[in-house]
Formats: C-alpha cells, structure tokens, sequence
C-alpha cells in the first residue's frame, strides 16, 4: 500500500536534483559535467551521444566523463540509491526486492574488455558442417524495490562482470560436481551479494522480500536471508533432502493435499487471454542443504507453495509454479498473496526492455567495457524514471501534474491541441494520456493504460517542444 501520491513528488526539474544529490566524486568538475551529461541524455532518451550533445564540445567532454577511470559505477549510482531508500522508508508495507540477471550484447570485437556471453549457431559452411559464434557482451544484475501494488521506487544494487572464457554448464558438470564449489568462487554469488546490499542500503530487513526466479534458488542464499533477518521468496528448481534426510521435499509434496483453487487470466504470445484453474498446495517443510554442505550450513523451515494448473492446455505450456519462502503461509488467501508477489518479478524484464529497447544501450559506440559500464549506470536510472512514470500514472490518477511534470510543462500540455481538446480533468492522469498522445499514443476508451514506449517517446518530444517554446518566447518577448 501507498500512503499518498504527495510521497513521491518528483518533480521533473528536480527528479534528477533528488537522484543525483547523494553523487560525491573527488573532483567537483566530475560531479558538475557528470550533471550536465544525465540532464543531456535524459532529454534525448535512446539517441546516441553525439544528437543528445549536440556540439562538438560538450560531447568530447561526455566521452572524457565515460572514459575516466577515476569515474565509478558506485559514484554514478550513489545518488539515485539513497534517494530509492527515501522512497522506500516513505512507503507503506512489504518493499518487493526484484532480483535478475540480463545480458547487454555488442557484436562489435574491436571494444576491448568485452567478454562472452554465449555461444550461438551460425549456420552452416560450404561443406555442410554447423558453425558457432560467440555472442560478446556485459552481464548485468540489478535489484529493482517495488511496492507491493507494482509501483517501482528504484534500484537498490547493481552489478556488471564479463566472462574472459565462456564455459557451457554440461561440459563445467563433466569436470566437477558443481555443489563442491564454494559459493564464493561461483558467479551466483551475486545473488547473495545484492541480498545483502540491498537490505543495508534500505535498513529495513523485516519488510523487505527479496524475489528471484529459478536461477536464485540457493542455499546459500536462503541461509544468508535468515542470517541478516530479511526474507525471500524464490522460484525453486532444486529437489532438495527434506526431514530426516531420507526423503526429499517432491516427496512430501506429493502426500500433501489440494488446499485450495486459484483461477486467473493468462495471456499466451499471440496476446490471446484465457483463463486456467491453479491447484495450490502448501507445507511447511524441514529443509536439508545437500550433503556437500550440510557441515556448513544447518536445515531451515521453509514454506513450500505449489500452484500447478489443473488442465494442460492446448496452444501454451502448463502454468508449473513451485515456490519456496522463509514467510509463513496459513491460508489459501495468503498462498494468493505470495503467488501475486512472485508474479511481480516481470517488472525487473520491463526495466530491462525500457533500457535496451527504450535507452537503446545496446547501440552504444564505446570502444571499452569500462566506458559501456558508465554509461549503462546512467541509463539505469534514466530508465527507472520512464517506468516510474508510467506506473504512477496506474497508482495515483487523481493526483495533481506537479508530481511529474514542471508549470511550464503543465501549460505546454493545455495549449498543444489534440481532437478532444486540451487537458480537462486537470489531474496526472490526464496529464500523462497527452505525453503519452506525443508518442504516439490513441486514447481510444477501449485502449489500456499508457505503456512504456509511448511515455518515453512523448517524454523526448515534449522536450523538443518545451526548447521551441523557450526559444520563440526569447526571441519575441
């Protein structure tokens, strides 16, 4: 739940003020040019950095910024961290923690640092035989806060890594038994390095859930929940010991009984919606780590959940949910309550499309990872700011403009005409269907609710605007 809308009052010429106060580099040009480039970017949202620079100076100046090596990640995102723990400690409720990872592809070779993501086929040669390449890249794991209603109030930790050598699972499996691995020396200690960071930041580890899909069920990860009193709520993937070792959780799942039915509404590829009819079952369950580690890390008490739909369907896979959380489970309503929760985790993929599709960090022409790096760091939060737009538009309707947009802006959208008039209701909502209208947005009553694409379109457009006006006031007045 939210307290008020008045909670998030960013207003759109002090929102990167608030997301960039907390910023401290050693050198205050660092710091002023560092403001002058987001301010840049953000008003060409996806343009390269030579269109959102416009001249020659200020765009030597951006890529001296990107290349400095005294210029680091922690430092670009500082700012936009604290004020995600402002916004956090103002909301009411459990904070949803999202967790994933994305890969940022670049098919040039000549970025030096660039290392693999995975290998891909490439057809076939002249002789008939299969050829492979090897996709080039940075991976990226960010953790998203989120209310419980789906509102997303930033990031709360973010991490970049190349791989020199891409080492496929099957071929890792034949040389070692993964699960002898210390989990310090696996990349999936991110996952329990953005738990632990993510709950420090915000300082609030009771009301903190932290979400992660089938890659994040791990011990370890689980241990390390209960060690800093936070809690998790994971999609699990592993078929663990359970009770007095002799028997495994599947086992007891399957003696226990249908606690309830959950029907929901689905929408498969095409965008066709048909409903299907859950099966839930929940146990609380002794949980084993597996042998390998059992000297390490003692058993939890966890609550199972499974939400298996009854029929399989014909056109899309069977809805399988098996998940696992430290939380207690009680009634059928509360089983509702944790699977609407793991249902959030798709807000972390709808970051990831507004930074590559939106920001189009994927098109960027830097020559070194380390520069790549600092400019994702600014599209992060440029991006959460094109989402935050347009989530808050579905959460607080009534509100007044000025949480998002400044005066200027607000007469702006009341003179642009459009079929139906300029802005009647006077309220956000309002407000934020005429950005949108900018993107290319129709309106029509049957329409959903503005999405990303067209806010972040009518957001560059509005700028454009905005500059015309500003000038033709100053040359005429």
């Amino acid at each position: 739940m939210i307290n008020t809308a008045s909670q998030y009052k960013v207003e759109n010429d002090q929102w990167l003020g608030n997301e960039l106060n907390g910023c401290k580099f050693k050198d205050k040009r660092l710091e002023k040019r560092f403001r002058i480039l987001c301010e840049k970017l953000s008003s060409s949202v996806g343009q390269p950095i030579p269109f959102a620079c416009q001249d020659w100076a200020n765009t030597k100046a951006a890529y001296r910024f990107l290349s400095n090596d005294n210029v680091k990640e922690a430092q670009i995102m500082a700012g936009h961290f604290q004020a995600t723990k402002k916004r956090c400690l103002e909301s009411q409720g459990q904070i949803l923690v999202l967790q994933d990872t994305t890969e940022i592809s670049y098919y040039s070779n000549s970025i030096a640092g660039l290392g693999s993501i995975k290998v891909l086929p490439k057809g076939k040669d002249v002789f008939g035989r299969a050829q492979k390449f090897t996709q080039r890249g940075i991976l990226m794991h960010p953790s998203l806060a989120v209310t419980t209603d789906g509102l997303p109030l930033g990031l709360t930790a973010i991490k970049f890594w190349t791989r020199k050598k891409f080492k496929g699972k099957n071929s890792l499996d034949r040389k070692i038994n993964p699960t002898r691995v210390p989990i310090e020396l696996k990349e999936s200690v991110r996952w329990i390095d953005s738990l632990k960071e993510s709950t420090e930041l915000l300082g609030v580890p009771e009301r903190c859930i932290h979400i992660g899909d089938r890659e994040s069920d791990i011990y370890e990860l689980f241990h390390a929940a209960k060690e800093i009193g936070t809690h998790f709520l994971v999609r699990t993937h592993v078929d663990r010991l359970a009770g007095d070792g002799t028997h495994t959780v599947k086992d007891e799942m399957a003696e226990s009984k249908i606690r309830g039915v959950h029907r929901i509404e689905i929408r498969d590829k095409q965008g066709n919606i048909s409903k299907a009819v859950l099966d839930l079952k929940y146990r609380i369950i002794n949980v084993l780590p597996s042998k390998d580690k059992q000297k390490r890390y003692s058993q939890l008490r966890l609550t199972v959940i499974h939400a298996i739909e009854r029929n399989k369907p014909k056109n899309r896979e069977r809805i399988v949910w098996k998940l696992v959380t430290d939380l207690p489970v009680s009634s059928k309503s509360e089983v509702i309550e944790k699977i609407n929760w793991y249902a959030m985790r798709w807000k972390i993929e709808v970051f990831h499309k507004i930074l590559k599709s939106g920001c189009k960090v994927e098109e960027a022409k830097l020559r070194t990872s380390e520069r790549l790096v600092r400019l994702i760091s600014i599209y992060c939060i440029l991006s959460w700011r094109i989402f935050w737009m347009t989530m808050i538009n579905r959460h607080c309707k009534k509100a007044t403009p000025k949480i998002a947009f400044t005066d200027a802006e607000i007469d702006i959208l009341d003179k642009i005409s459009f079929e139906r008039g300029c802005c009647k209701a006077k309220d956000l909502s309002e407000y934020l269907v005429q950005l949108a209208r900018l993107g290319g947005y129709l309106a029509r009553n049957s329409d959903p609710p503005p999405g990303n694409t067209v806010i972040w379109r009518g957001l560059s457009k509005l700028i454009n605007i905005e500059f015309g006006f500003n000038l033709a006031n100053k040359n005429c007045g």
